[in-house]
């Protein structure tokens, strides 16, 4: 999701030589991170290509939703989202936008990434270490599995859930135990890439990134780590919309397309684009 107070992206992408975020002080857990301004980063001498949105269509989104888990399946939008005593998991049919079911996490977990695998659902919290497995279609809880650090992203390969925790490492974990079963360090130019927060697993082996407190979002290689794109999705809100945003977070590919629904927390907007040179 967005947590950590201190931001390492920083340090470890300034050195290829842009601008990154200059500050920040408080972590996407809390509210009101909005009026710290998205900042962008990649070098400009960098080889790894750069694509921006290409926005298709635009759909209303709760403006009061802290989103923090992304995901469509079987014409639904399964979406998690954050903030103690406000976190849920809810599951709106796409074409209609009428929720069908919505279930709150207990009021002391703070919500965080989810991924749908088979007839389950995998949701992560943010500090608490654990990680709720949910029947797909009732969202009602099924079991919880203990895990070590931070839950920030989650997402689903045909073997494999890829989950992030807010440094450079993303870890594999079993789909039916949650068990880690390896895991790949990701780079940007060769050097690591980290504060990478809701994820995107799609059918041509990919791994989409937001990276939390910019308006980017990166194409990772999950085989070895390395980003294949770096995607500007700045400038999609009015200002008017912006004022009462927080951060982009949200990616959902839509099936049998080359599209995405990307939105953020407290977004009033979601928005069907696809990602061009």
């Amino acid at each position: 999701m967005t947590h950590s107070p201190l931001v390492g992206t920083v340090a470890n992408v300034a050195r290829t030589g842009v601008a990154l975020v200059a500050t920040l002080v408080l972590g996407g857990c809390a509210a009101g991170s909005s009026d710290v301004e998205p900042t962008s980063f990649g070098s400009s001498a960098s080889s790894v290509p750069r694509l921006h949105v290409e926005v298709q269509e635009t759909r209303p989104h709760d403006p009061t939703a802290f989103t923090q888990g992304f995901e469509i399946s079987d014409g639904e939008l399964v979406e998690g989202t954050g903030l103690e005593g406000r976190s849920y998991i809810s599951a709106t049919d796409l074409d209609t936008g009428v929720e069908r079911v919505r279930v709150p996490l207990p009021a002391d977990m703070f919500g965080e990434g989810l991924t749908v695998s088979g007839d389950t659902v995998w949701q992560l919290t943010w500090k608490e270490g654990v990680a709720f497995a949910r029947d797909r279609d009732s969202l009602a809880e099924r079991a919880r599995v203990d895990y070590e650090g931070e839950g920030w992203g989650l997402c689903a390969q045909p073997d494999r859930l890829v989950m992030s925790n807010g440094s450079d490492t993303l870890t594999f974990r079993d789909p039916e135990t949650f068990d880690a079963t390896g895991s790949v360090r990701v780079t940007l130019d060769g050097l690591p890439l980290d504060q990478l927060n809701e994820l995107e697993c799609t059918d041509d082996g990919a791994l989409y990134a937001n990276v939390w407190q910019t308006s980017e979002i990166v194409r990772i290689d999950p085989a070895t780590g390395e980003v294949t794109a770096v995607i500007d999705a700045s400038g999609l809100l009015t200002p008017e919309q912006a004022a009462g945003a927080d951060v982009l977070n949200g990616i959902a590919a839509i099936p049998g397309t080359d599209r995405f629904l990307i939105t953020g927390k407290l977004y009033p907007v979601t928005f069907d684009v696809r990602f061009v040179s």
